[in-house]
């Protein structure tokens, strides 16, 4: 055996190591040029585990290869996905969304029941998918009306997703509408200090009150009374309207938003009241078909990180009883500095306390899955960090079980379940809040934290959430379903 050879620290493994590190990563730019192709010449969007490539680097690409290594016990290479995307811009696909790590998987896995023939391969993987004409015959307008944290990502992803043919975003309504307001908002599309910079133009355009956003013209509208506003004289029609201000909250209120001209569906972002449909995409929105209401709410961040996995825990192990402990970054409606709040203990600086408060998460987890109902409390502690929160689960259940279960379960779920648009498995150690800032799942199941009891009846389940732009992309779901918009998926 030749050691020198295998040997890291000698000079002919060092270059070999680096000759292939750029192999892989040419490789990755020539992914990049068919994605583009794929997405803005025949609307396929392919993903990688759920990550979005679109707008991605070579090396955060080649990334994402490596660490599927962790997850799913093997090694996936660049040159397969390229080789599998190439073939799939030559096929005859509808609009549609492919999760192409998912498929090097398969083919890694499969190829020699298809002979090592990529055509044969992809044609029995997307057979459900070839050939189909278009879910939706023309896109969908998009009014955001308020412009926070949520609604800030909600514009960017639009835009950064966007191909023009489902969801286009028109107009975001705020208050006023000044000079000096559009260029504050628009700086604050521009530079965000826990995402980071827009990947691409932010320009404002204050003659015509608007941004305009890497081809996408949106207007600037001022304004408080939804009712008030005729979306038709800025040529929107047919609208589905984000409210993401937290100001009206039942149906009454988020009904003005449908006496104004332009505007035919409402999704509410936060837990409505009432008879308010609370959607977590993923689990219930099938029950809800988008004709049946006009108004919609995506329930809380917690709610969306918690109900898939209480779905799948109950399903299999069947609840007792629990309790959701949510340790939540700060937010907006708490105080930088000690002073005055409505709501208990909420006076004190955010940034200098944990401060214990209340979640509706347990109770609208059984309006999501009714068989929960007066068996779940829930809690939670605001902490001193900007994104990235905690949902820990102390679940007691009916069919006893071990730890080995549980994670398979969960595995399953991320994997190849009902959920792999909502949960992610992390297999790491080392994983702190802030690595999953950006993930696009509602929430990640935390793999090595979890505990079960001896008598297998308790068991404890973590799960992080990227509160802000995880939740931003349930919503984005849930929108792309209410204004029936949603492409062919393999995912």
């Amino acid at each position: 055996m030749n050691t020198k050879k295998n040997d890291p620290k000698h000079p002919e493994t060092y270059s070999n190591l680096l000759s292939e590190w750029i192999d892989d990563e040419k490789a990755g730019f020539e992914f990049i040029d068919v994605l583009g192709k794929l997405f803005y010449d025949k609307s396929v969007e392919l993903i990688f585990f759920r990550n979005q490539l679109i707008d991605r680097s070579s090396s955060i690409i080649l990334f994402k290869h490596s660490y599927a290594e962790t997850v799913i016990g093997k090694k996936l290479r660049i040159h397969d996905t390229l080789m599998l995307a190439r073939e799939i811009y030559l096929m005859n696909l509808g609009a549609c969304k492919i999760d192409i790590g998912k498929l090097n998987q398969e083919w890694v896995e499969q190829q020699k029941d298809y002979n090592s023939e990529t055509k044969l391969f992809l044609a029995d993987k997307l057979k459900g998918i070839i050939g189909k004409p278009r879910k939706n015959d023309k896109p969908v307008d998009v009014v955001l009306f308020g412009f926070g944290r949520i609604g800030r990502l909600l514009l960017r992803e639009l835009i950064i997703q966007g191909n023009g043919t489902q969801l286009l975003p028109k107009a975001v309504v705020t208050r006023n509408v000044t000079p000096e307001s559009i260029s504050k908002r628009a700086s604050l599309v521009r530079h965000d200090s826990v995402h980071g910079p827009f990947r691409g133009n932010v320009i404002e355009d204050i003659e015509n009150e608007s941004i305009y956003l890497n081809g996408h013209m949106v207007k600037m509208i001022g304004g408080s009374n939804p009712e008030d506003i005729d979306y038709e004289s800025y040529g929107i029609h047919d609208a589905l309207l984000i409210d993401n201000t937290g100001i009206f909250r039942d149906r009454e209120g988020l009904s003005k938003h449908l006496k104004a001209k332009g505007i035919s569906k409402v999704l509410f972002t936060a837990p409505a009241k009432g008879d308010v449909p609370n959607i977590v995409f993923g689990v219930n929105h099938l029950q809800f078909a988008p004709d049946s209401d006009n108004v919609f709410s995506a329930a809380s961040c917690t709610t969306n990180a918690i109900v898939p996995t209480l779905h799948v825990v109950e399903n299999k192990l069947g609840i007792e009883k629990g309790h959701v402990e949510t340790v939540h970054s700060y937010t907006n409606d708490q105080n930088l500095l000690d002073n005055y709040h409505k709501k208990p203990r909420r006076g004190r600086a955010a940034p200098l306390n944990m401060v214990i408060t209340t979640t509706g998460s347990g109770t609208a987890a059984a309006k999501v899955i009714p068989s929960l109902k007066g068996k779940m409390t829930a809690n939670a502690i605001r902490v001193p960090t900007a994104n990235v929160s905690l949902a820990i689960l102390a679940l007691t259940v009916k069919k006893p079980t071990n730890r080995k279960e549980v994670v398979e379960l969960l595995r399953h779920a991320a994997l190849k379940g009902d959920f792999v648009e909502q949960i992610r498995f992390s297999a790491s150690n080392e994983s702190v809040s802030s690595d999953f800032i950006g993930d696009p799942v509602a929430g990640i199941f935390d793999a090595p934290a979890t505990q079960v009891s001896a008598d297998g009846k308790n068991i404890l389940i973590y799960m992080w959430y990227d509160n802000e732009f995880g939740y931003t992309m349930q919503v984005l779901r849930l929108a792309r379903y209410v204004a029936k918009v949603e492409r062919y998926k393999y995912v």
